[in-house]
């Protein structure tokens, strides 16, 4: 059955709000409260035409809006991005910082996540800037400039103790992948390989470099029922994946994924992924 989702910070989301919008969008039964002032939900028949429209009058009071058409909500693959979504950095700004050449790599990221540049030229352009720097700046980016996004720990609990499989498909770097991943609890990981010599990067990435057709390849791989998985990501590369999976999630995106993304996340934390999928906070693991 469609349901219009409503999510936000915890202790946000007002259940006069979720009236109101019963009656604008002709709710056929009740809400359901996944979460006390966080998270509800109601049946509709159908996608609202003016859906778009009031997710914007509604934006002043950080409430994610969606309309969820999947019967088979609960899904048994979580594929999710790296940067920016599972942490709360790019990895290559950071070290890039590290380098001297922060502002220059930020503003080539920027490009790329927008969808500006091809994502494989710009990290190879990216990486070249950073020949030279000793490997020990990777575990220095790790341990002082890396933060886990909120919520992200929860999200890949949750799923596990359901049975699902998780996987952290990144177009970054496994020298970082690793210790996320195993940091966060993933199943598998798979991400692009920076090139050492005595203890320095060449200012090279192993070939083929993945991106945006990788993480599709990663997915269908993983469940050849793209349907059954949740896809989530922030920037370009990850639209291939987002809009293949069951579930596609465009999280704290950029606005092209945002757009384009069958379902967004503007304010919530990762746990919110868990809301779509029909979960309660009883629930969480």
């Amino acid at each position: 059955m469609p349901v219009i989702s409503l999510i936000a910070p915890r202790g946000l989301l007002d259940p006069a709000l979720v009236s109101s919008l019963q009656g604008a969008f002709g709710a056929t039964g009740d809400a359901v409260w996944l979460a006390p002032d966080e998270a509800a939900e109601f049946p509709v028949a159908a996608r609202p035409g003016n859906l778009d429209e009031v997710r914007g009058g509604i934006a002043g009071q950080a409430v994610d809006l969606n309309f969820i058409d999947d019967g088979d909500r609960r899904k048994s693959l979580l594929i999710a991005d790296m940067d920016m979504t599972m942490i709360g950095q790019e990895c290559i700004d950071e070290l890039a910082a590290e380098a001297g050449v922060g502002e220059k790599v930020a503003s080539i990221t920027a490009r790329a996540m927008s969808g500006e540049l091809e994502f494989t030229e710009a990290v190879a352009e990216r990486v070249g800037l950073m020949k030279g720097l000793s490997i020990r700046a990777i575990e220095h980016v790790l341990e002082t400039r890396i933060t886990l996004a909120s919520g992200g720990k929860t999200l890949v609990r949750t799923m596990k103790a359901h049975g699902a499989r998780t996987a952290l498909v990144s177009g970054g770097f496994v020298q970082f992948a690793a210790r996320v991943s195993e940091l966060l609890g993933f199943d598998d990981v798979r991400a692009n390989a920076l090139l050492v010599e005595n203890g320095r990067l060449t200012g090279d990435v192993k070939r083929p470099i993945l991106g945006q057709d990788a993480k599709v390849e990663v997915l269908t791989r993983l469940s050849p029922d793209a349907s059954r998985a949740i896809a989530i990501g922030d920037g370009a590369n990850d639209l291939g994946m987002i809009t293949r999976a069951g579930m596609g999630v465009a999280m704290h995106a950029k606005p092209v994924v945002a757009s384009a993304a069958p379902l967004r996340i503007d304010h919530s934390d990762l746990t919110a992924c868990l809301f779509l999928q029909g979960y309660s906070i009883e629930e969480f693991s």
